[in-house]
């Protein structure tokens, strides 16, 4: 009986897969079978999860995506060495907890280089003749703070609306070219970037805060997980230029 969630001979490329979703995502597609390329700045917490895989061929890439001037060069030469990819699963990002009033220029520089240059400068380069299987799928993580209004995330709110709105378009732009591009959106999420950004609240406050937007908790970095798997594979083989809201409700209200 065949697996439609199988990604057994895929290659895949997982960026921020140091910790959280990323970490969760590359450990889940090696479990379904897939050769995982995991990308992110810190080599030693790449290593880490390279330690936590599950089957063979699965390779480490370090790289700063601040340096985006240096992404068509440096993925082109991860395919040179080898071959062309199946999929793509963008989750490295910054976050931004700040008022309006405290904003900088060079904050949301700082974040929409990440967030969404960082994304769309990857998507290019995935794209490339030669780069890509015939029958390929980008995921890119983006944040219910891209779909509703969330005090003091402009900045991120922003950079993620902005990724969002790249994704329909490049999926309009590439279909033709047999890439899917689709974003998954999650809400509050178990990770270390989710902890530093509420560390100010105590346990009380954050429990009446997930209750309040969330009926059905907070999740887990293998909830989006499954999400992008699904997207991935075979399961989402006519979804192109969508938003899975992966929220515990949140964006229900």
């Amino acid at each position: 009986m065949k697996n439609p969630l199988s990604l057994s001979g895929k290659s895949i490329m997982v960026t921020g897969a140091s910790a959280g979703i990323g970490r969760g995502a590359a450990v889940l597609l090696s479990e379904l079978g897939a050769r995982v390329t995991l990308v992110g700045r810190n080599q030693t917490r790449l290593e880490d999860t390279l330690g936590q895989l599950s089957g063979e061929g699965h390779r480490v890439a370090a790289f700063d995506f601040q340096a985006t001037d240096a992404i068509a060069d440096w993925f082109a030469g991860l395919v040179a060495e080898q071959g062309p990819f199946d999929g793509l699963v963008h989750s490295a990002g910054i976050g931004s907890m700040l008022p309006l009033r405290a904003l900088t220029t060079s904050h949301i520089d700082d974040v929409m280089r990440i967030n969404v240059i960082a994304a769309i400068a990857l998507t290019k380069a995935f794209s490339r003749k030669r780069a890509y299987q015939p029958v390929a799928s980008i995921v890119l993580v983006a944040s219910v703070a891209g779909l509703a209004g969330v005090p003091v995330r402009t900045a991120y709110s922003a950079s993620k609306g902005a990724l969002i709105a790249f994704a329909r378009s490049a999926a309009m732009e590439l279909a033709r070219s047999g890439i899917r591009v689709n974003c998954v959106a999650p809400a509050y999420v178990q990770t270390e970037m989710f902890e530093e950004a509420f560390k100010t609240m105590t346990p009380e406050q954050m429990q009446k805060l997930i209750e309040a937007t969330q009926p059905l908790g907070v999740g887990t970095p293998l909830d989006v997980a499954h999400a992008i798997a699904f997207l991935l594979a075979d399961t989402g083989r006519w979804i192109t230029g969508s938003v899975l809201a992966v929220d515990g409700g949140y964006t229900a209200q």
